[in-house]
């Protein structure tokens, strides 16, 4: 039994570290742009983070900018917004929401808060006069600077 366990603990902390570090690094080819059609490309839509970015589980605000496929602004659409880390397996630690529009397009997403660095979706559904549709934005939350 004691020559079994001192084969299986090696394999099992070589298994357990790789596993841990698959989920820390998102893939290679991610695309983290932050503007995108949709899903059935009957909008243009664009996230702007908040400047600075935010601290790790600080609440923040983003901008969202929808648009028709032809570029004109889309005013009085409703979102539905999920999201959360795939490697994880975990949603948003906070129910964010679209609150309001800010003018022609232009809406205020409050409510996001990122708990741990690492790859986050964001996923929008979008119900305005072109249909309902969806997007997904990626991006990776990574360790601020050191302040001086």
């Amino acid at each position: 039994m004691k020559s079994f366990s001192l084969r299986v603990v090696p394999l099992l902390l070589v298994s357990a570290t790789l596993a841990l570090s698959a989920c820390s690094t998102p893939p290679a080819d991610l695309d983290r742009s932050l503007a995108h059609a949709s899903s059935a490309g009957l909008y243009r839509v664009s996230l702007v983070p908040p400047a600075p970015l935010p601290a790790i589980n600080q609440m923040h605000s983003w901008t969202v900018k929808l648009a028709t496929a032809d570029g004109a602004p889309v005013r009085d659409a409703r979102f539905h917004v999920g999201g959360g880390m795939p490697q994880h397996g975990h949603g948003m630690p906070t129910q964010p929401r679209v609150t309001r529009e800010l003018e022609g397009g232009t809406y205020l997403l409050e409510g996001m808060k990122f708990s741990m660095t690492g790859w986050w979706q964001i996923e929008l559904d979008i119900d305005g006069a072109a249909g309902a549709d969806k997007v997904t934005f990626n991006t990776v939350v990574g360790t601020p600077p050191a302040q001086p």
